[in-house]
């Protein structure tokens, strides 16, 4: 019967020659289509075999009939699949799939990874087969294949199969790897649709994308009812996890917006953009991208019906800061594919139309409120890492302190005593009494104790610089810290509570007089700790910034005066030298004139020399004013 079939191609045999080889350049966007042709056929199981000269994607969907006019259709290039909406469902699947092709030209997605390709397919029974080409004759009919020859790897009753001999594209060496890039672009599978990938004698099976991406993350926001599930997947792995997930995983609404569209019947109506799906930063990007060939790991996906449309949008709604290599999503927005209005995706599946509406509400959306509230996520969860840490290490220092006063105190008792015994022996007559003479050796011993050397290690592990201020006056306070930084002052040598480093705030969180109490008043340690001063009218209403001016004169602690917008400083603060002045507007703009901002340059270069760092030079330092600031 086979040889009476007859196979012929609606599209010119010319445009196969020129978009065949060009239409994708992705091995991967390659089997995202194949792998939708196959959901779309109803398909259970998907089987991506590679072996040596060949690449076949075989499903066990409902295959194809000749003699039904399945074949013709699926010959029928570029012939809209979706034209009304009775057609948006998957034939069998009880309105459960949404159909994923719309342009018919996702069966052409093998040309670009091989000249020739094999389509064999049955259904009940009946088998049929043919050669895809990019080169077909003017008589537009193609090369079929002998029934007998119609044969399939994993299938036995109805499905099809796409060999792709001699293919110009190969899959990665691993399992793990392929499977990390098809989950990246195709995560709709579970345990009614799953994959299998068999490479190199290696072999896995896909069908949960939660486990691999959500358990890997430090952060997690779900839009929508139907990914609230996901929450079971997430684990930031903290010690104090009911603590901090309720800040770190938030389940919220899908986002809704009404739009006036025009159909594609030229007449306007009233539709509802809804966007679903999950947003997330990792834990670490450590050992993720292991190769050239895979995807990037950060990236904000956007899908419709399910299938992926754009996979990364990221460059497009971020500002290439350095928390976004932590930013991952996939964002489902189905109105993209609706079946009345024009189709805006890209042809090779790699993009939408960027004029769309549709397209510039959703980027509207995500960078100015989604985006902004997942990199907050990055930004507490690198905070309670931190926290976490400097607990144990305070925790350590404690312990040191601890057995250091022990050890000292073991020490200064023996010694005197020691001393005593032999100093008393001296003294047959009696003039100096024991106890005198434990007391003379006990006040020697206390003050030639300091400059035993034995706090090193305890005060190299502490802060050196405090920025004591008032939260409302945080934006003059951030410039002084930014230029801090830029000169040379590592973050995690100052303790500034209103900093938006982890690095610089309070550990865990703790009391800063109790903080400053351990550290700086009950502790061997010889180092003071250098105080800035950020004086205004907040600060003198400020009781624990007076709090701090009390403390740091009890201990006299060296310290430098920035003031803001005039306020005059007053004692005990060192009011005799000249201080810094600096202005701020409504909106939290530093203003400096020409004179204190070299005032500014000359403080910021001696507290950095005062702490033992290499300054930068004046003229670097004035720049980054002028960069920060806005001189006159």
């Amino acid at each position: 019967m086979s040889n009476k079939k007859e196979y012929k191609i609606s599209i010119d045999p010319r445009i196969l020659e020129l978009l065949g080889p060009s239409l994708y350049t992705n091995i991967y966007f390659i089997l995202a289509e194949l792998i939708a042709n196959a959901y779309d056929a109803n398909a259970k199981n998907v089987y991506i075999i590679q072996e040596k000269g060949s690449l076949t994607v075989e499903d066990d969907g409902h295959g194809m009939s000749y003699e039904d006019g399945d074949i013709a259709k699926y010959l029928n290039v570029a012939q809209e699949t979706r034209s009304i909406s009775d057609q948006e469902y998957v034939s069998g699947s009880d309105n459960k799939r949404k159909k994923m092709g719309r342009k018919g030209v996702g069966k052409l997605a093998a040309l670009s990874v091989s000249p020739n390709v094999e389509i064999k397919t049955v259904r009940n029974g009946e088998r049929s087969g043919f050669i895809l080409s990019r080169n077909v004759s003017d008589d537009r009919l193609l090369k079929p294949i002998e029934e007998e020859d119609i044969k399939f790897n994993k299938i036995e009753e109805n499905g099809t199969a796409v060999v792709m001999s001699s293919p110009q594209y190969v899959l990665n060496k691993t399992v793990k790897a392929i499977r990390n890039n098809i989950l990246k672009i195709f995560p709709l599978v579970d345990e009614d649709f799953r994959i299998h990938v068999e490479v190199g004698g290696q072999s896995t099976v896909i069908d949960s994308f939660e486990k691999d991406l959500v358990s890997g993350l430090g952060g997690l926001i779900t839009l929508g009812v139907e990914y609230e599930g996901l929450a079971k997947h997430f684990d930031s792995q903290l010690d104090n996890k009911e603590k901090y997930e309720r800040d770190l995983l938030k389940k919220w609404p899908s986002h809704k917006k009404n739009l006036i569209l025009k159909c594609k019947d030229g007449e306007e109506d009233s539709f509802e953009l809804e966007i679903r799906g999950w947003i997330g930063v990792y834990r670490s990007t450590k050992g993720r991208k292991l190769d050239n060939s895979d995807f990037p790991d950060n990236f904000i996906s956007l899908l419709s019906n399910k299938k992926l449309g754009e996979y990364n949008i990221l460059p497009i709604v971020g500002k290439n800061a350095m928390t976004e290599v932590y930013v991952v999503g996939q964002l489902h927005v189905d109105l993209f594919e609706e079946t009345e209005l024009p189709d805006m995706a890209l042809s090779n599946r790699q993009g939408y139309k960027t004029d769309d509406e549709r397209y510039q509400e959703v980027l509207r959306y995500v960078r100015n409120e989604l985006l902004p509230k997942a990199i907050g996520l990055r930004v507490k969860y690198a905070s309670f890492v931190k926290q976490e840490k400097d607990e144990e290490k305070n925790r350590m220092k404690k312990q040191r302190e601890e057995l250091f006063k022990r050890k000292i105190d073991e020490f200064k008792s023996v010694a005197s005593s020691s001393a005593a015994d032999m100093i008393s022996g001296q003294f047959k007559n009696g003039e100096v009494s024991l106890d005198e003479v434990r007391g003379y050796v006990s006040k020697a011993i206390n003050n030639s104790f300091p400059n035993m050397g034995v706090k090193k290690t305890i005060d190299s592990a502490k802060k050196k610089l405090l920025i004591s201020h008032a939260s409302a006056d945080k934006s003059s306070c951030d410039f002084i810290y930014d230029l801090l930084i830029f000169n040379g002052v590592p973050a995690g040598e100052i303790l500034y509570t209103s900093s938006d480093n982890p690095e610089s705030v309070i550990p865990d969180k703790a009391p800063i007089f109790e903080y400053l109490r351990n550290f700086f008043v009950e502790s061997y340690s010889t180092e003071g700790i250098y105080v800035i001063y950020v004086t205004s009218s907040s600060m003198a209403d400020s009781w624990g910034a007076v709090s701090e001016v009390g403390a740091g004169w009890v201990t006299k602690s060296e310290h430098e005066i920035f003031n803001i917008n005039s306020y005059k400083p007053e004692k005990p603060l060192d009011v005799e030298v000249v201080w810094a002045n600096i202005s701020n507007d409504s909106d939290g703009r530093i203003n400096l004139t020409v004179h204190d901002a070299n005032r500014v340059v000359s403080k910021i270069e001696g507290i950095t020399n005062s702490l033992k760092y290499t300054s930068k030079s004046e003229r670097l330092i004035l720049n980054e004013v002028r960069r920060l600031a806005n001189v006159k």
